[in-house]
């Protein structure tokens, strides 16, 4: 694969072989970021478990992720103003969800009441390929409206491994400030190992990475994060 003068230029700033420290790793996917534009920060994290489809949750990203995160609500008439005064982009009942069957899905988030998920359960084809499903364990079935659309506009994601056991997430942008970088990751650590599986062993979290969007990818001393968080 030919890479461009931009990469090639950078390459040797990071040591491959080498675990960096978080504060550390992170500068370097900052320096190493070869975007015109404000590129994500991005972290990639290797589960060692055996089940892998099993292991999924939400994290609250203290200093968001720099996205506009646009949120679509389902829920019946009474609920509909709550939720757009929550600051919910996309609002309505069944006429959402016509406009989901017929393949619309530009929004990032999607939260429903409980009396709408016999419906919403319909869409299982559409939004569940994408991730966006509604589910109560991530707090996106609710009555609580209000609360699940601030959370999502202001930070909280949700994780769950690839068929690899890698969970990649974005974290906020290559214009960051080191430290907000920082403290997103170690949130997203104290997450993981929160809920780790009771029957998982060794070393749960095997690897990590951060790399800009198109940058280096730069290796994590994980032991280090999980001992700052627990």
């Amino acid at each position: 694969m030919k890479r461009g003068k931009k990469y090639l230029s950078l390459k040797d700033k990071v040591d491959k072989t080498k675990l960096y420290l978080l504060e550390e790793a992170v500068q370097l996917a900052k320096d190493t970021s070869y975007t015109q534009f404000d590129g994500s920060i991005e972290l990639s994290v290797k589960i060692n478990y055996k089940s892998i489809q099993n292991v999924r949750g939400t994290v609250f990203l203290p200093h968001g992720t720099g996205k506009q995160v646009r949120v679509l609500v389902f829920c019946k008439a009474e609920k509909q103003s709550e939720a757009k005064d929550a600051g919910a982009d996309f609002v309505g009942d069944m006429d959402m969800i016509e406009k989901v069957s017929g393949g619309w899905t530009d929004f990032d988030a999607c939260v429903a009441t409980p009396d709408m998920m016999k419906d919403v359960g319909k869409l299982g084809p559409i939004l569940g390929r994408k991730g966006l499903m509604p589910k109560p364990k991530a707090g996106t079935v609710t009555t609580d409206v209000t609360k699940a659309v601030k959370e999502l506009k202001s930070g909280r994601i949700e994780y769950r491994p690839d068929k690899s056991g890698v969970v990649h997430l974005g974290l906020g942008k290559v214009s960051f400030e080191k430290e907000k970088l920082v403290e997103n990751i170690k949130a997203v650590v104290a997450a993981l190992m929160k809920d780790k599986p009771s029957d998982a062993k060794g070393e749960y979290l095997k690897s990590t990475s951060v790399s800009a969007t198109m940058g280096m990818g730069v290796k994590v001393d994980i032991k280090e994060v999980v001992n700052s968080v627990i």
